[in-house]
């Protein structure tokens, strides 16, 4: 099996992309429905929790989900956290502009960043947790984001996720095939397949669920599934 990329190999890929995660009206164009989810994710933050006032973005490229969260739930502190420096500058500085709030930002993993205990109302997770690469990770992960979220605050993930049944996993890898050579032909479909298969390591939509409900989250909800793509998240008691 070909060893996945380190930490340092993913930091390398997104700083030399920031302009194509700059797009707040298109979100990223090779996931599925990211521009749906993208609304789908704030406004659920919004109507679980409409009296937020800080926001965690794990994973925040250059600031969409905030920006976008922040057309909900105007003004709220921000917290960014992304391994890329150039991704978390453009944020920034996005952000920044968009609320009276304050904007900070931590470079750095995740996996490795203590969150703190009962700091944030909403935390975002888009397009970042298929980083993780095992069980255990995801579970502590998990864990954090509870121990980090206030009572009533909820954690919101849009993320490409594996299915348990082989089957079914060709079957929407097929279907994700074809949406990526209609938006850009073979070449941009084996391109995506490549880097795909170097840098993720994504988990079923039902394991997720699993994990989060074993890190302490009694109410999970599905907000949108399409092909290899998802929109979830839950809610701390």
């Amino acid at each position: 099996m070909t060893p996945k990329s380190t930490v340092a190999e993913i930091r390398a890929r997104f700083d030399a992309d920031v302009e194509r995660f700059s797009n707040l009206e298109t979100g990223q164009a090779a996931t599925i429905d990211a521009p749906l989810c993208l609304e789908l994710i704030t406004q659920t933050a919004r109507a679980v929790t409409p009296g937020a006032r800080a926001v965690l973005d794990v994973g925040c490229g250059a600031g969409n989900y905030t920006l976008k969260l922040l057309q909900q739930l105007p003004n709220l502190d921000c917290t960014l956290i992304d391994l890329s420096l150039p991704m978390l500058e453009r944020a920034q500085q996005r952000v920044g502009a968009a609320t009276s709030g304050q904007v900070e930002i931590i470079q750095g993993d995740v996996r490795e960043i203590e969150l703190g205990e009962a700091r944030f109302d909403v935390i975002l997770a888009a397009s970042v947790l298929h980083h993780l690469r095992s069980e255990s990770e995801w579970l502590s992960v998990f864990a954090q984001f509870h121990r980090a979220l206030r009572p009533g605050g909820g954690l919101w993930i849009f993320d490409l996720v594996e299915h348990s049944l082989p089957p079914v996993q060709s079957l929407m890898w097929v279907r994700y095939g074809d949406y990526l050579k209609e938006l850009g032909g073979e070449s941009y479909r084996e391109k995506v397949y490549d880097y795909v298969a170097k840098e993720d390591t994504p988990a079923s939509l039902i394991d997720q669920l699993h994990w989060l409900r074993e890190a302490g989250f009694c109410r999970v909800e599905i907000l949108h599934k399409n092909s290899c793509f998802a929109a979830f998240g839950a809610v701390k008691d």
